[in-house]
């Protein structure tokens, strides 16, 4: 409290709390900034997709994707300044009709089967079905020398489902632990093996991106191989690190699931499909199959992380008892031999030498 001259007194306010009244703001103010901070947030993020979606599918080259990209940019960059200048609605207005215009150039894009593939992913196998007869139409048998080197060779086969005895999991590495490439081999009383595998289907002069699987970059496709094709250009020519797992199914579950993979071939051949990294892959699809197999099977993170998937086989009880998953691991590296093994006529006997549940 102070005087002045002519002895009237005066209150004087503390600086901090002048300070903390200038600071204060209204429940209504806090609401509107909380809601332009969320709305800043949706707008990065949208702008973020778009950029990736403009790079990956935009039909044009470097220069023209880059040009188009700086215009999002710049066109998000004004939106933000409209939005925190107090003009939100004419910021967001445009914003919102070019995410519209961006959709509806997005669900334009279609997957397609006529495209320039990559001569190993140049056909989807397909099967005609009867009775316990299957006949296989395009599949590969490649003999590989190197990536560019190799003979290539698409055949017709027939199998008989009743000489049906074995299914095995394959998980092959190339860099994390936590992602693997899954392909499951079907074998025969006649000791001939088929390995089906979900892939990428590249075109050639496409180079697989985890990220571009996300944006449409890639179609789908299931082909059949001769497993010493499927094995042999994994761990002999890529210098990836395979697996494999014998898996406790029945003989009727074990028929189930080929005819599966036939059927899923047949309608991928028939409509074509986008590969997408997380929902549609090489684990989800065969999941999927599974679960019209296996009543219960129940949803997982190890599905998505496909390199831990003998993991959560092994939680269903579908590997080989007796044994822990460690020791199954360890003799079912089948890398090396598969390395010896190189292009032998018993390929398939050889890399499953001392594999828990192979008898010869």
């Amino acid at each position: 409290m102070t005087g002045n001259a002519h002895g009237e007194l005066r209150y004087s306010v503390p600086l901090w709390s002048r300070t903390r009244e200038r600071l204060a703001i209204g429940p209504c103010e806090a609401l509107l900034r909380a809601m332009l901070i969320l709305i800043t947030l949706l707008v990065l993020l949208f702008s973020l997709w778009a950029l990736l979606a403009l790079w990956f599918q935009a039909p044009w080259p470097p220069a023209g994707r880059y040009v188009f990209m700086a215009l999002w940019m710049i066109g998000s960059l004004g939106v933000l300044w409209l939005l925190w200048s107090g003009r939100a609605v004419t910021g967001l207005s445009g914003f919102v009709l070019g995410l519209i215009l961006l959709r509806l150039w997005w669900s334009a894009l279609k997957p397609s089967h006529q495209r320039d593939w990559a001569d190993d992913l140049a056909h989807i196998t397909t099967g005609e079905v009867q009775g316990s007869r299957v006949v296989l139409h395009h599949v590969r048998n490649f003999d590989w020398h190197g990536e560019q080197d190799y003979r290539a060779a698409w055949e017709t086969r027939q199998y008989d489902l009743n000489q049906l005895q074995s299914v095995d999991v394959i998980t092959s590495y190339w860099g994390i632990p936590a992602i693997a490439h899954i392909l499951v081999s079907f074998g025969f009383s006649d000791g001939r093996f088929i390995s089906f595998t979900v892939e990428v289907r590249r075109e050639k002069t496409e180079v697989f991106s985890e990220l571009g699987g996300f944006f449409k970059q890639f179609e789908l496709a299931i082909i059949a191989s001769d497993e010493r094709d499927a094995v042999h250009v994994r761990t002999n020519i890529r210098g990836e690190d395979a697996y494999l797992y014998r898996v406790e199914l029945s003989d009727a579950a074990m028929r189930s699931l080929f005819l599966a993979y036939v059927n899923e071939a047949n309608r991928l051949a028939e409509e074509p499909r986008f590969y997408q990294t997380v929902t549609a892959n090489c684990t989800t699809l065969v999941f999927r199959m599974m679960q019209s197999i296996v009543a219960g099977l129940p949803l997982d993170y190890r599905l998505l992380l496909s390199g831990y998937l003998p993991s959560y086989i092994e939680k269903q009880g579908g590997l080989q008892p007796g044994y822990s998953l460690a020791q199954m691991r360890e003799a079912g590296r089948i890398t090396l031999r598969a390395r010896e093994a190189g292009r032998a006529e018993d390929f398939s006997a050889v890399i499953r030498q001392g594999v828990p549940g192979w008898r010869q």
